[in-house]
């Protein structure tokens, strides 16, 4: 008993360096935030000479971000964009990966291949053209504007293709015997199954539409129709940016997103990783 004591303890001894070096990572990697939320607190001045303490200035600033933006306009705008593109996009890209998986052949893994080639192209490579198609529409300052070029991804299809190969056959045919057809299938067998992947791609996909910049700001030339990181933009873009205020709007903007991932973190790392339930 004393030998196995003695064992554990010199254990935990060599893993020491490995818990504070662990412990210097996670400071690094979560102080930003932390002085995210203190220099929401504090002046411009103080933000400018460094102070990482919690201020008094919390109320002031954000007194001044509404009078210079439109902060809940803003708000709506993103919470309206992300919400609608991650709903359309979890629906047609799982039925993409669904239908590459579970109804594959030789001639749609091509097309598969063909589609994964679409990820090595970037993005501003295609936003002249897709700028021209939206203002032919008459889109620019809508919803769908915004949503259109994102709502499949090569990158989600590809997500919902692999873990749809963990989604048992023996269910869908015992379904059809039960006299399903295959859109019942998909709604009342794949999609509760695959609940983890629709929670990862929800989280990807919520984040990415949250966080986008410049192609908002190419179709988006409306105030009223601004998102949160264009609004950031705007109280950054001045002769006299004034910090505090800059910050504090960076806090609302951060928010949503930190609330999104912490929610369905345990189900993000279960899609990411292909599990089932």
């Amino acid at each position: 008993m004393t030998k196995k004591k003695i064992h554990t303890s010199s254990i935990q001894k060599r893993l020491i360096p490995s818990y504070i070096f662990l412990i210097i990572v996670s400071f690094i990697s979560v102080f930003p935030l932390y002085w995210m939320f203190s220099a929401a607190t504090n002046s411009t001045v103080d933000v400018a000479r460094g102070k990482i303490t919690f201020g008094t200035q919390a109320v002031e600033n954000f007194r001044k971000l509404l009078e210079q933006q439109d902060l809940f306009g803003a708000l709506g705008n993103s919470f309206l964009y992300a919400i609608v593109q991650t709903v359309v996009a979890l629906l047609i890209c799982s039925l993409a990966g669904y239908g590459f998986e579970l109804y594959h052949d030789r001639h749609k893994d091509r097309v598969f291949s063909f589609l994964l080639l679409a990820m090595m192209v970037p993005q501003v490579a295609t936003m002249i053209p897709l700028f021209k198609m939206m203002s032919s529409m008459g889109l620019l300052n809508t919803v769908w504007a915004f949503i259109l070029p994102s709502i499949s991804t090569p990158f989600l299809i590809m997500m919902f293709r692999q873990n749809s190969r963990n989604f048992p056959i023996d269910v869908m045919e015992a379904a059809r015997i039960d006299g399903l057809n295959e859109i019942q299938i998909f709604f009342r067998m794949y999609m509760p199954i695959q609940k983890s992947t629709y929670a990862a791609a929800a989280v990807i996909t919520f984040m990415n539409a949250w966080n986008a910049y410049l192609w908002p700001k190419v179709v988006m030339s409306d105030n009223r129709a601004q998102t949160m990181p264009m609004l950031i933009a705007n109280l950054a873009a001045g002769y006299s940016v004034d910090y505090g205020v800059l910050m504090m709007g960076v806090l609302f903007c951060s928010i949503p997103t930190m609330v999104v991932f912490f929610v369905l973190q345990k189900q993000f790392a279960e899609g990411i990783t292909g599990s089932v339930k």
